[in-house]
């Protein structure tokens, strides 16, 4: 592998869209003794402000670091691709992945208040930038319409498009879009809102620079409610670590499921008001995983383990709220890893009840490289319920890949899973993972990433 500089986004949404100017303008600034870089993107009205070289979290030599409002990496190899990595929630910082998942450091089997590099990183082979969004998420702060995934996308398309207009070297990189959780809400809508504002400058129709999107990737998603609210019980029963009900609560599950919780989730698709699709969530959350949470001792990251799992640790959040932290990397507001305020926005329009089945399987058609892939100990996003989702993608090749048996996955001669692929989708279960994949298989983690960013299908190694 080779070093490359750090692209270390911290709260890249916060930025207020200020008053349209004639022409992009770059200055310097001085807050609270911090000195920030700050840029005004013409076409958008974003500005973008970041410190350089903080010190924090990336200290390999010759590898540059830039934090703040949006945080970005110069003199990186011409041929390095881009990526970028959002966390879920929805509302859930994705300094998550930074620090505990494929970030330059990490606290994970560390003890002590300073991370160590991370030997996986991820930024080992692309340049990334680590996004929180929606506004109010992590270090951000600001007001927004972003009330649901449709709405957020927009403003992330925003940020990119300031990106590149400041460092047009990057326009023309090979650009992925990684993300776990609620990414399968994210991932889905953004890939596909990137690539119809692509056709839309195609035609003239939208001004601003293409997103040379080629990669998607998505672990432990949440695609669909209807397939994955019944994989709740499925999985709760025959995961391949311990059953967390009996057959007689899965069948009284099974019953709820059909009775109460589908007939609201096919009004929310068949509507499509906010209010249908609110009284969906309400409904399976109270009938299925709610009750099923309630009746065991278990972590719904990784239900291995009992409720508040350390597993990683959480000790990044008091490192970042470290106001001597704060003030190397420009952060304006305290760390907030998941608050309420984005995710009561999304919950207020029934969002988490609405399908990007359908969405995916239009951007799996569109030929760009997609990896979904799952941590088999995840219980809230779990292996059944992706699967389940996988086994209705539509796409030219859709019929061999749902034939196809799964086989072993090794990295360096290591099995960590079994995958299978067909077209530019793959599939991977990762054995031994729970929700945050990259954070328990490390090194699995970055070969998949590398293969799926160079437009491969897995292969084992």
């Amino acid at each position: 592998m080779f070093g490359i500089s750090t692209i270390l986004t911290l709260a890249s949404a916060t930025f207020a869209f200020a008053s349209p100017v004639l022409v992009d303008r770059r200055s310097f600034q001085v807050q609270n003794g911090v000195n920030y870089t700050v840029f005004e993107h013409a076409a958008t009205g974003a500005t973008l402000s970041f410190v350089t070289n903080s010190g924090v979290c990336e200290t390999t030599p010759g590898v540059n670091q830039y934090s703040g409002y949006l945080s970005v990496g110069e003199n990186m190899p011409s041929t390095a691709p881009l990526a970028m990595w959002l966390n879920g929630g929805p509302g859930c910082s994705s300094m998550i992945g930074l620090f505990q998942e494929n970030g330059p450091c990490t606290f994970n089997n560390v003890s002590g208040s300073t991370p160590v590099l991370n030997p996986h990183s991820w930024n080992n082979f692309a340049n990334m930038l680590y996004v929180d969004q929606p506004i109010g998420t992590g270090f951000s702060f600001g007001t927004d319409d972003a009330t649901s995934t449709v709405t957020a996308a927009p403003f992330v398309w925003k940020l990119l498009q300031a990106f590149y207009a400041h460092f047009p070297t990057y326009e023309n990189r090979n650009f992925g879009l990684f993300t776990e959780s609620y990414g399968g809400h994210y991932g889905p809508e953004f890939a596909s809102y990137f690539e119809s504002q692509n056709a839309g400058i195609d035609q003239g129709k939208v001004s601003g620079m293409k997103i040379p999107l080629v990669a998607l990737g998505i672990n432990n998603g949440w695609f669909d409610p209807i397939l994955q609210y019944k994989a709740y019980i499925d999985y709760s029963l025959t995961n391949p670590y311990r059953p967390l009900i009996n057959s007689s609560q899965a069948a009284t599950y099974l019953k709820a499921y059909d009775r109460r919780c589908l007939p609201e989730l096919n009004t929310c698709s068949s509507s499509g008001t906010d209010a249908a699709c609110k009284n969906a969530d309400n409904t399976c959350f109270n009938k299925i995983e709610g009750p099923i949470q309630i009746g065991s001792d278990f972590d719904v990251y990784d239900l291995r383990a009992p409720s508040q799992d350390p597993f990683p640790p959480e000790t990044y959040v008091s490192y970042l709220r470290d106001p001597a932290i704060q003030s190397k990397i420009g952060a304006q507001r305290v760390y907030k890893e998941c608050p309420n305020a984005p995710f009561k926005k999304f919950v207020s329009t029934g969002d988490d009840a609405r399908s990007f089945l359908s969405t995916l399987s239009t951007v799996i058609q569109s030929g760009i490289q997609v990896l979904i892939w799952a941590g088999d100990a995840d219980w809230i996003c779990n292996t059944a319920g992706v699967q389940a989702v996988i086994s209705r993608l539509q796409f030219a090749q859709s019929a061999d890949f749902n034939s196809k048996s799964l086989t072993a996955y090794t990295a360096s001669g290591v099995q960590y899973g079994v995958f299978k692929t067909a077209g530019n989708l793959s599939f991977l279960n990762v054995f031994n993972a729970g929700h945050e994949v990259p954070a328990y298989q490390p090194a699995l983690s970055l070969q998949a990433f590398i293969q799926t960013l160079s437009q491969q299908p897995l292969s084992s190694t």
